[in-house]
C-alpha cells in the first residue's frame, strides 16, 4: 500500500516509523510546513519530499494519505485526497467546521473510500480501565475531567494560533470524546474561555483555559476544564465519576475504585504505542476487513458537542444540541 503523509512532527514520525516496519506499507511521499524540515524527514524516512500537500496528492499514485499537520488545513486536504480516490486517516479533529466535517464524510462514503479518525485516547489503559470498571459505580450522577498543560515559553508554535488551532475544546476533541463515548447523547453545554494574547502578535495566544458544561440526556452531569500555557504551574490530567455505587479516579497513570469505604487499585495499561496501534489497525482494516475501534461518526458528534462550547463561549449562552444528533459507538 504507497502511503503519503501530511506533516514531519512527533505524530508523523511515529506513523512514519510504523509505515516502514509494516511490509503491507511504503511510505513514498511526505510533505511538511518547511522544505528543511521536510527533507530532513524524507531522508530518515528514505522517501520522497514534496513542496506541498497539493503536489503530494496530485501524484495520483497513492493509496492512502495520512494527515497530520495543523487543524485549519484538515478539511481541505481530506478532501482533496478524497477527490483523488485515496483512503484518508486524520488526527482528531477531522477538521473544525461540523458542516464541513458531514460533507467529507458523506464525500468518503459516496467514493467508497475509509476515512478514520483517530482517537488514541480510547485505545488507551485509563479508558480501558473506566470502560472496564463502568458498572461498579453505578448510575453516574457526575463526572470531572480536568487536564492542564504548563509551557514556560510557548513561542510562536501553530498549537498556540488561534486560526490555525481552532477553539480550544474543538483541537482538544479527545477530552469531550471521552466523555461522550461512556455517557452518550448531550442535551445541552455551556463554557466559558479566556485567551492570554501576545500583546505584539494578537492572533497567537500564551495560555488559554476552557471549562465546559455538560448535561448529557441520561442526566448526567459532567465538567470538563482544559487549560495550556504559560499562566499554569502545575501539570494536572484528573478524571473522576461519580455514580449512586461508588467512584472512579484516574490521576495521570494511577486508577482507584471507591466503594463502601474500600479503596481498590486499578490496573492501567500504557500509553506507549497507540499512534502505531491505530496505524496498524488501518492497515489490518484496509487488507483484511477487520473493524476498527471508532466510526468516524462518533467523532463528528463530539465535533458538534465542541462546537455547541464554542458559540457557548461566545455568546454566554447555554446551548441545546439538535434532538435528531446522534452518538455513533
Amino acid at each position: 500500500m504507497r502511503v503519503g503523509l501530511v506533516g514531519t512532527g512527533f505524530v508523523a514520525k511515529l506513523r512514519g516509523q510504523t509505515l516502514q516496519e509494516d511490509e503491507r506499507s511504503r511510505l513514498v511521499a511526505v510533505a511538511g510546513h518547511t522544505p528543511e524540515k521536510t527533507e530532513e524527514f524524507a531522508q530518515i524516512h528514505r522517501t520522497t519530499a514534496m513542496n506541498s500537500w497539493q503536489d503530494l496528492i496530485a501524484r495520483g499514485d497513492l493509496d492512502l494519505v495520512i494527515i497530520c499537520n495543523i487543524n485549519r488545513d484538515r478539511g481541505a486536504i481530506i478532501r482533496a485526497a478524497l477527490l483523488a480516490d485515496c483512503h484518508v486517516v486524520v488526527e482528531y479533529p477531522l477538521c473544525l467546521d461540523p458542516a464541513e466535517a458531514e460533507d467529507l464524510l458523506a464525500l468518503a462514503t459516496a467514493r467508497k473510500r475509509l476515512l478514520h479518525v483517530e482517537h488514541i485516547e480510547l485505545l488507551g489503559g485509563v479508558h480501558q480501565a473506566l470502560k472496564q470498571s463502568w458498572a461498579a459505580v453505578g448510575d453516574v450522577a457526575y463526572a470531572r475531567y480536568s487536564t492542564l498543560n504548563p509551557q514556560r515559553f510557548v513561542g510562536r508554535k501553530w498549537s498556540y494560533h488561534r486560526e490555525l488551532l481552532g477553539f480550544p475544546l474543538t483541537a482538544a476533541l479527545s477530552r469531550l470524546h471521552r466523555l461522550t463515548d461512556v455517557l452518550g447523547k448531550v442535551a445541552t453545554v455551556s463554557c466559558q474561555s479566556r485567551f492570554w494574547e501576545v500583546p505584539t502578535e494578537p492572533e497567537y495566544f500564551r495560555a488559554c483555559l476552557c471549562s465546559a458544561q455538560l448535561r448529557f440526556t441520561n442526566g448526567a452531569i459532567a465538567e470538563v476544564l482544559y487549560g495550556k500555557g504559560e499562566i499554569f504551574w502545575a501539570r494536572e490530567r484528573k478524571l473522576e465519576v461519580h455514580g449512586s455505587q461508588g467512584t472512579l479516579i484516574f490521576d495521570r497513570d494511577q486508577g482507584q475504585l471507591v466503594r463502601d469505604g474500600d479503596i481498590t487499585p486499578l490496573e492501567i495499561g500504557t500509553r506507549r504505542g497507540l499512534f502505531a496501534q491505530d496505524t496498524q489497525m488501518v492497515l489490518d482494516h484496509l487488507t483484511q476487513g477487520t473493524p476498527l475501534y471508532i466510526d468516524p461518526r462518533a467523532s463528528l458528534y463530539t465535533l458538534k458537542v465542541a462546537d455547541a462550547a464554542r458559540l457557548a463561549s461566545e455568546t454566554g449562552k447555554t446551548i441545546a444540541l439538535e434532538e435528531e444528533t446522534e452518538p455513533h459507538f
